[in-house]
C-alpha cells in the first residue's frame, strides 16, 4: 500500500476516535443487571477512541516520515555522480 494511503487511513482513524467522544456518535451501552459488567463496558468504550487516536497518530507519523525518506532518496538518485576522472582530480588537488 502506498504511504499516502496509509496516512489517509491514519487520519480517518483519528477522526473516528475523536468522533466517538461525541455523545451523538458513541454507541449506546445497554444497561445490564450486573453493575460490574456495565462499568467494564463504559471504561472499554472510553478506551477505544483513545487507542484509535494514538494508533492513527502513530500511522500518520510513520508514513509521513516514509514519504520524506522516499522524496530524499529520489533527490539523491536524480543527482548525477561525478565522473571518475573528476574524483581523481579532486583527490590529487587535496594532496
Amino acid at each position: 500500500m502506498h504511504a499516502a494511503i496509509k496516512v489517509l487511513v491514519g487520519l480517518i482513524m483519528i477522526v473516528i476516535g475523536l468522533g466517538m467522544f461525541a455523545d451523538e456518535i458513541a454507541p449506546v451501552i445497554p444497561y445490564y443487571q450486573s453493575r460490574a459488567i456495565t462499568h467494564f463496558f463504559i471504561v472499554f468504550e472510553g478506551l477505544i477512541p483513545i487507542f484509535l487516536i494514538l494508533i492513527g497518530l502513530f500511522v500518520v507519523w510513520l508514513e509521513v516520515d516514509e514519504l520524506k525518506a522516499q522524496k530524499e532518496l529520489s533527490r539523491e538518485e536524480a543527482k548525477p555522480e561525478p565522473k571518475k576522472e573528476e574524483k581523481e582530480d579532486k583527490k590529487e588537488e587535496k594532496k
